[in-house]
């Protein structure tokens, strides 16, 4: 299953769980740290917002941990810490 169905599957999932037809777990991910990621990659905030479909404001505070990424967020970008080239794949699309 390639990671975008996944997170397809995840989503459809949620929709499921919001309308009581399933039950939810909760699975918490290590937070990561949004701004190493970010200069791993060489791409600025506005770049790094645009493929994460988030905005500046949102990732200025990820990365100054004001807040923490939660959900698909937190998913999303443990799998651009462990597979920067995912990172790629979002920017494309």
């Amino acid at each position: 299953m390639s990671l975008f169905e996944e997170l397809k599957a995840s989503l459809e999932e949620a929709v499921e769980i919001k309308n009581g037809h399933k039950e939810g777990k909760v699975t918490r991910f290590e937070i990561s740290d949004v701004k190493a990621i970010r200069a791993q990659l060489k791409v600025s905030q506005q770049e790094f917002a645009s493929a994460l479909g988030t905005s500046v404001d949102t990732v200025k505070s990820w990365e100054t941990k004001r807040r923490n990424p939660t959900g698909l967020a937190a998913k999303v970008l443990a799998t651009i810490q462990d597979n920067p080239s995912f990172y790629q794949e979002l920017a494309s699309h």
